[in-house]
């Protein structure tokens, strides 16, 4: 029998008192809310086979056979990083193999001894990962409160970097990009957005809220993930050539690992052109609408944090209650994730619905239904 620490046994006793312990289990054939899948790329034949086409007359289709600074670096990275800066908007772009890996490179090498970061009480983990990876200052505002930025920024030193997410992931809403933007050119900042959750879902061709609001050239980085909207794997950092030029030389989690496949890199480019063409994201957004229509006729609205992206979260505090909840859902035919204390702050616990371009409207009103009954029981 293996051996194994005491204490760190004790450690997962104590999430199992707390009705905090994560297990893992597989998809079911349930109607899904709970992917990020959220425009259904994921399991798309037409991507799928795109990919396939680009493919088939390459080498190294299984794996790229090193680092981008060693063997792995291939015509077709190159291509679809083009592809992703002119997509976006952007001077350049730099594949990672994904969204952690671009937050914690990102942030671990541009933040220096003698910088200050200001980052979102909010903010994921990846991104405080690479915070606490660096030796620069770190400083947390409250949730899109620009008043304590402005607080915060008061005892700041050196270069000052802020970091938001466009979407947060649990709460489903947005952040005020166009006050940031004003504050960090006031300040003379370097604005820094992940925009995970928001590539794919907003703006006229899905490529994010910055550019939605035309404010793409008015931050110094953007962090874009595939596996959320588009269904695939990896991400893309956004910057100036220099930008580029630094993390191929500083980012560690770009430099010390094997490069992305080229059947991801390939599969990236297919979701691209999908993404071109698919009415998917007019149906996403008429979903999300009629989601709030219906949770508003339910009477559920108190219950939901405001949001235009397709996050909607219910908050409904403890963990054994959400819990149940999520086994009623699921015991009705529909997967539903239950967000617990501390992936949320105590008394924040709640369901966490993303809707889909194929939820029909049927699916929404049934799922609300049954969450309204559980709600006032």
């Amino acid at each position: 029998m293996s051996r194994f620490p005491k204490e760190l046994r004790n450690k997962v006793q104590e999430r199992k008192d707390n009705n905090a312990h994560r297990v893992l289990s597989c998809s079911s054939a349930t109607v899904d809310f709970a992917s990020n899948d959220y425009l259904g790329f994921a399991k798309s034949p037409n991507i799928q086979e795109k990919a396939r086409l680009r493919l088939q007359n390459e080498t190294f289709v299984n794996g790229s056979s090193g680092s981008r600074l060693l063997s792995g670096s291939h015509p077709l990275h190159d291509e679809v990083e083009t592809m992703l800066a002119s997509v976006h908007n952007a001077e350049a772009a730099l594949l990672y193999n994904s969204g952690y890996d671009a937050n914690v490179g990102l942030f671990s090498a541009v933040l220096q001894k003698g910088a200050t970061v200001l980052y979102d009480a909010l903010i994921h983990a990846s991104i405080r990962d690479g915070i606490r990876l660096s030796n620069a200052n770190a400083y947390k505002f409250q949730h899109n409160s620009l008043q304590d930025l402005e607080k915060k920024f008061a005892k700041c030193k050196g270069p000052v970097y802020i970091a938001v997410e466009a979407v947060y992931s649990m709460d489903g809403d947005c952040a005020p990009l166009e006050a940031l933007v004003a504050f960090s050119k006031r300040n003379n900042c370097y604005l820094i957005v992940d925009e995970a959750h928001s590539n794919g879902v907003f703006g006229e061709r899905g490529t994010g809220l910055l550019q939605k609001l035309n404010l793409e050239n008015e931050v110094f980085a953007r962090v874009h993930t595939f596996g959320k909207a588009l269904g695939c794997h990896g991400a893309v950092v956004l910057g100036a050539p220099e930008l580029r030029d630094y993390l191929i030389n500083f980012s560690r989690s770009f430099i010390y690992t094997t490069a992305a496949s080229l059947h991801t890199v390939a599969v990236i480019a297919a979701a691209y052109q999908e993404l071109e063409q698919s009415p998917a994201l007019q149906k996403l957004h008429s979903n999300i609408s009629f989601f709030k229509e219906t949770a508003k006729a339910c009477h559920l609205t108190s219950f939901f944090i405001e949001s235009s992206s397709a996050i909607q979260s219910c908050v409904f505090p403890g963990n054994e209650r959400v819990k149940k909840m999520a086994r009623h859902l699921r015991t009705s035919g529909f997967e539903v994730k239950a967000v617990l204390a501390p992936t949320v702050p105590q008394g924040q616990e709640r369901m966490r619905f993303c809707l889909h371009s194929d939820n029909t409207f049927e699916e929404i009103e049934e799922v609300l239904r049954q969450l309204a009954i559980f709600a006032k029981a």
